[in-house]
């Protein structure tokens, strides 16, 4: 077990959780927040002095939001605070890395700084605390394949000796958190069951990308 990481009956039944369009947060990923708005600087401030954790859910514009609006994916990923920084404006600039994904249980009062809350249910994603299980394996070559043809049509850059030096299951959750896909399309790669099925995922989303970006326009012959 990782310094810091929570066993299972340590997981929080009821937490603070931030909405937040495209911003996917996976288990053992670190996502940097830039934190401004009131109810949010309340949230992370309350986290702070609680056991530092809080979940990430991307609304969903389908769902029923209820008393309070926009609805919510059912699935989301509690995150753990783990470096944060004040600025002088008054916003706090913090790391969060990804512990265990959840589900919606049931919505809860506002809390009093106006931040939502829900009860989480982490049944179905016991695995995701095991940091020292081997994952299944990940057709790498494969992955790269459809990476490299998709930062290219994207305008991406990227250093592609790290990429090779990074070890498959965190080279999954590093870029289906960074590459710029649909909110939909997010929430597909963080419900995926495991990394092999992630980065199976990842690919058909990459070569989905690149056909996408080099279609010719409509109307016009190729």
């Amino acid at each position: 077990m990782a310094a810091f990481h929570p066993r299972f009956e340590e997981l929080p039944p009821e937490i603070a959780v931030f909405p937040l369009p495209g911003a996917l947060l996976l288990p053992q990923g670190r996502l940097p927040l830039n934190i401004f708005e009131p109810r949010y600087l309340a949230m992370t401030l309350d986290a702070l002095g609680q056991g530092r954790m809080f979940g990430m859910v991307q609304p969903d514009p389908r769902a029923a939001g209820g008393e309070v609006a926009p609805g919510l994916y059912r699935i989301g990923c509690l995150g753990r605070v783990s470096s944060f920084s004040e600025t002088e404006d008054g916003r706090l600039l913090i790391a969060l890395t990804g512990v265990i994904r959840f589900r919606i249980a049931g919505e809860l009062a506002l809390a009093a700084g106006g931040y939502r809350r829900v009860a989480a249910d982490y049944a179905a994603f016991g695995s995701d605390l095991d940091l020292g299980g081997c994952p299944p394996p990940v057709a790498r070559t494969e992955l790269l394949g459809a990476l490299k043809p998709y930062f290219r049509a994207r305008g991406l850059e990227a250093n592609w000796e790290a990429v090779e030096r990074t070890p498959d299951a965190m080279l999954v959750t590093t870029l289906a958190m960074v590459c710029p896909f649909e909110v939909p399309e997010k929430q597909a790669l963080l419900e995926a069951p495991d990394c092999c099925e992630r980065a199976r995922t990842l690919i058909a989303l990459m070569r989905m990308g690149v056909a996408a970006a080099t279609a010719p326009p409509e109307g016009r012959p190729s």
